[in-house]
């Protein structure tokens, strides 16, 4: 095999999908340290991916109306004059472009109809949800000659903080007069439809008895649209509504200035995770949502998952039974104690 000079990873989906693609940069750079590495994100989904140490460059997938303009976009990746491209989350339509634009290392699975354009095809299923979806992004790097075992204790994300983001950040936290001597909590109550969500009446229950029995700011996060749910959660003036007030940059600076993060799967999760901040995440037990698949990758992660069972576990099963709100809150609240006691205590009584 040619030793890989211009590579080029594609990841054009959400949040969680980038930040857990992120250690491959690092991997590829210990084995090819002259290689060149660059990411093909979302617009919205860069700054994951900027000022990281291993990543070389950022390309933006070009979006129109909602639509992937297909001849912009194949004249994009033919300027990179890549020889190897790695392929994590297929689509037919960029696959396409990625074997147009004469690409001649191409990395892919091989279980879509349309495998046939990649000539370095991946047999390992991903729905069934057995092995971390970080951990099979890593084993696509066999097919250039990289076995590389990866674990917590070893992954590195290498995201950086934006200088002026944290300002901002910092600037917003002292509008609201936080007492900045309290350990900060937040809560980020939404998921995007990413996957099943705790039930609102139980965050509720949770955010009740850590504003009673523990001495924290708790702020509340997500995106404009998840406002109204924050502003239920908001039971009195020491819980704070944030969300709709960051960019993406700004919310990973906030989430960097946290003690612990508490939310569903999704994307800020992961990366709480990525800055090693003390994380609990709510997991159904539907096996392509898992927390065996999608977890947050850290040794400083607690997962919940519903205390009722079941086989087989779908969608649809899952909200007919209602089954996130079988998650033990009890357990919920003790394990968010145990954490905090934990961090007034420098970290003397090992959470």
């Amino acid at each position: 095999m040619i030793k890989p000079q211009n590579i080029l990873i594609v990841r054009t989906d959400r949040i969680g999908d980038v930040i857990l693609t992120l250690p491959m940069a690092d991997v590829i750079k210990k084995h090819y340290p002259d290689a060149e590495i660059t990411f093909m994100l979302r617009d919205y989904t860069l700054p994951l991916a900027e000022n990281n140490d291993c990543i070389d460059k950022t390309i933006s997938l070009i979006e129109e109306d909602g639509k992937i303009p297909f001849f912009k976009n194949l004249k994009k990746i033919s300027e990179g004059n890549f020889d190897t491209c790695i392929f994590v989350n297929p689509s037919f339509q960029v696959a396409l472009m990625l074997f147009l634009s004469g690409i001649k290392l191409r990395v892919g699975t091989g279980y879509r109809w349309y495998s046939l354009l990649f000539n370095k095809k991946v047999y390992e299923h991903r729905k069934y949800g057995k092995t971390h979806e970080l951990e099979l992004n890593v084993n696509l790097l066999k097919q250039l000659n990289i076995f590389e075992h990866i674990d917590k204790e070893n992954v590195k994300f290498n995201i950086h903080i934006d200088e002026e983001a944290d300002k901002k950040v910092d600037e917003y936290l002292s509008s609201l007069n936080i007492d900045k001597a309290k350990s900060m909590f937040i809560v980020h109550p939404g998921s995007g439809g990413s996957a099943m969500d705790l039930p609102i009446k139980q965050y509720k229950k949770l955010i009740q008895w850590i504003n009673e029995n523990l001495n924290v700011n708790v702020l509340l996060t997500g995106s404009e649209q998840e406002k109204n749910i924050c502003e239920e959660l908001r039971l009195n003036e020491n819980i704070f509504n944030t969300a709709g007030e960051f960019n993406l940059k700004e919310l990973t600076a906030l989430i960097n200035k946290s003690d612990l993060f508490i939310s569903n799967s999704t994307g800020p999760l992961h990366i709480a995770a990525a800055l090693d901040v003390h994380t609990i995440g709510f997991y159904p037990k539907i096996a392509a949502c898992s927390p065996n698949r999608w977890g947050p990758y850290s040794l400083k992660s607690k997962v919940f998952t519903p205390e009722i069972e079941c086989a087989n576990c779908t969608r649809e099963q899952c909200e007919r039974l209602d089954c996130m709100s079988n998650i033990n809150i009890k357990s919920v609240f003790e394990y968010t104690e145990k954490i905090y006691k934990f961090i007034i205590n420098n970290g003397e009584n090992n959470a």
